[in-house]
């Protein structure tokens, strides 16, 4: 292991440990903040025989620090929190490049990813962009690649997965105002990626986001998402898997205990966005097999969009001030929406400019149960909950409640049921119906206990 401090240090721990460094200008990181140490650093990673653990400082670099896993062996770039890369160039501070692009299944291995490659680690560092083209971290080909502890600022995209990874964990870390996404899976063949425990805030291009790839077995669990979109941009989310232009898409993901939020100010803004892989038509390929469940969710366009998607669960969580929605469903099969808490706080109202909408819609879905959905003061929309060109849908034993128009409009359902459902409301307006009905055919619709008739 190599401890870089500063020069005369380094100097006595490289003869103490018997590695020679020549102490001529350049040769030994300075962690000045104006200095180039990209080729020290780099230097020192390739002498490092494993482990480089950088003392308190800023180091400026122009280039990518290069950790070749195959001809390094195991590596490990550590600052205990008090050191901090400063990339003034384009590209990633860091690029970790392994050999490995199989799957994970154990019989597919090399045995030098086991002798030479495995688990990588990235520690405790600060990394900055002092670069419009500057990034975080890139890793291509790894198995158990670790990122802990790591706070990104300032940069294009924080964490970028390219090409192919297996086993990712990122855990611990504060990946914050980047222009681009804090975490890029982006066209990546990755089977199970954890991201547990960060704060991912500020970060123009979305929080968490997958285009294309083919990727599965991915949980995002008890993180802080916030306002990782901004007016101006392109539509995104704070979390985005946008499976469009991919043969494979993303599917098996858990969402779970997070607080994911704002920024309702960009347009068409979503805290989550699944998108399917094909545009609707004959041969759609939905994404599926995902939970979303006990989130705490606010403050966007819509908090939940789901478009050409199959097999979703959403229980358990909280929304509200969804501005335009707070759940919208489209073209999507065999989601089931349980209980959850759609409600208006008077703590929460908006002091200025429009007011959340907060209704939910299913259009153009097929295969669903929504049961014990709670839904309160829906304001601006024809319906608080609409159910439209769908088939097969089961509705039971939701609450609407105040509702500004009609609490449920069923519009061109057909070989569905409904039933079940407490609709009441203190402030309807006068010519609003509880339920509102419009063509459909095959439908079994149970009495419900509303506050007037049903059309």
């Amino acid at each position: 292991m190599i401890k870089l401090r500063r020069l005369a240090f380094v100097v006595i721990l490289s003869c103490v440990s018997g590695v020679l460094l020549e102490a001529a200008a350049g040769a030994v990181p300075v962690g000045d903040g104006m200095t180039d140490d990209t080729a020290a650093l780099q230097a020192s990673i390739d002498r490092a025989n494993g482990a480089v653990v950088l003392a308190k400082g800023t180091y400026r670099i122009t280039q990518p620090l290069v950790i070749e896993l195959d001809r390094l062996g195991f590596s490990s770039i550590s600052g205990n929190g008090v050191a901090t890369l400063m990339m003034a160039g384009p590209g990633p501070a860091i690029r970790v490049i392994g050999t490995h692009f199989k799957s994970a299944d154990p019989d597919g291995f090399e045995d030098r990813v086991w002798t030479r490659q495995r688990m990588p680690l990235i520690d405790g560092l600060g990394i900055a962009g002092a670069h419009p083209e500057a990034e975080g971290i890139h890793a291509v080909g790894t198995m158990q690649l670790t990122i802990s502890r790591v706070q990104i600022r300032g940069c294009r995209h924080g964490i970028r997965l390219l090409e192919n990874n297996r086993n990712v964990v990122i855990s611990d870390c504060h990946l914050y105002e980047n222009s681009g996404s804090g975490i890029f899976y982006d066209n990546v063949n990755l089977h199970q990626s954890n991201i547990t425990g960060c704060h991912i805030s500020y970060n123009a291009g979305g929080g968490i986001v997958c285009r294309k790839g083919n990727i599965r077995n991915l949980q995002i669990t008890g993180c802080d998402l916030e306002s990782n979109m901004e007016a101006g941009q392109p539509p995104t989310a704070n979390v985005l898997i946008d499976s469009r232009a991919s043969r494979y898409g993303t599917a098996e993901v858990a969402i779970t205990g997070c607080t994911i939020q704002h920024n309702r100010r960009a347009a068409d803004s979503a805290n989550i966005r699944i998108i399917g892989s094909s545009d609707g038509g004959e041969g759609t390929q939905r994404e599926g097999h995902v939970t979303i469940t006990g989130n705490i969710l606010s403050d966007v366009f819509v908090n939940v969009h789901l478009q050409d998607c199959r097999g979703v669960t959403l229980t358990g969580n909280t929304l509200w001030m969804g501005f335009a929605h707070n759940l919208l469903i489209e073209r999507c099969q065999s989601i089931v929406v349980g209980p959850n808490s759609l409600d208006r706080n008077p703590r929460y109202q908006s002091r200025q400019g429009p007011q959340p909408v907060n209704d939910v819609v299913f259009r153009d879905c097929e295969d669903c149960t929504i049961t014990g959905l709670h839904i309160t003061n829906v304001r601006g929309a024809a319906a608080a909950l609409t159910v439209e060109n769908c088939r097969r849908m089961h509705l039971a034993n939701c609450t609407i409640l105040d509702s500004e128009a009609a609490a449920l409009a069923l519009i061109d359902l057909v070989d569905s049921r409904v039933g079940g459902f407490l609709i009441q409301s203190d402030q309807q307006g006068p010519d609003a119906l509880p339920v509102r009905i419009e063509g459909g055919r095959g439908n079994q619709i149970r009495q419900s206990t509303t506050s007037a008739r049903v059309a």
